[in-house]
């Protein structure tokens, strides 16, 4: 595997280790602040990806005017569209956004964790297998639980993802920058 650090040099990186601390910082701070209001970080994750998804859009449809063949076109232009309106779904009404982002969340982390379950049971003869098959257990766990909930919990789940994300970020990069501090 290479390493994104191959050519620059330790004291190089050690010296910018407080740009790393700054960097955690500020993410673990946009962390607390998530926490303190999910509902409003699920809202703004949900104008994010409705961004993602206008732009997306846009560019699927450029593109389906760049291929040849009316077939092709159609194809292309109809996944613009179907992207585009998702978008401005999103920018619409943001809470049944949510709440439909929240369910494929919920069934995509069942999935996984049913799959992660499997693969550690025929991993089984080898050391360690046991946290693969626990690790698939609580994927599913969490996709349940958050399904059970649904469509109540759509108002803070994407919240509280974020907020859980933007705080072990942060502390990974505090810790990080500390660690390489010469």
């Amino acid at each position: 595997m290479t390493d994104v650090f191959d050519g620059m040099p330790t004291s190089q990186l050690q010296s910018k280790w407080v740009w790393f601390v700054g960097l955690g910082v500020l993410l673990f701070v946009c962390g607390l602040i998530a926490l303190g209001n999910l509902m409003l970080a699920t809202v703004v994750s949900v104008y994010y990806i409705g961004m993602l998804m206008l732009f997306g859009g846009v560019i699927y449809l450029v593109h389906a005017f760049q291929v040849r063949g009316w077939d092709h076109v159609l194809v292309w232009a109809l996944s613009g569209l179907l992207y585009v309106l998702a978008g401005i779904s999103a920018f619409v009404n943001p809470i049944l956004t949510s709440a439909a982002l929240t369910l494929f969340l919920s069934l995509s982390l069942v999935i996984a964790g049913v799959f992660r379950t499997w693969v550690g049971r025929k991993m089984k003869p080898a050391k360690g297998w046991g946290w693969i098959v626990a690790s698939g257990v609580v994927t599913a766990l969490a996709g349940f639980v958050i399904a059970l909930g649904w469509p109540v919990n759509s108002l803070w789940v994407l919240g509280l993802f974020l907020a859980a994300d933007l705080i072990i970020q942060g502390s990974t990069m505090i810790a990080f920058g500390l660690g390489i501090r010469g």
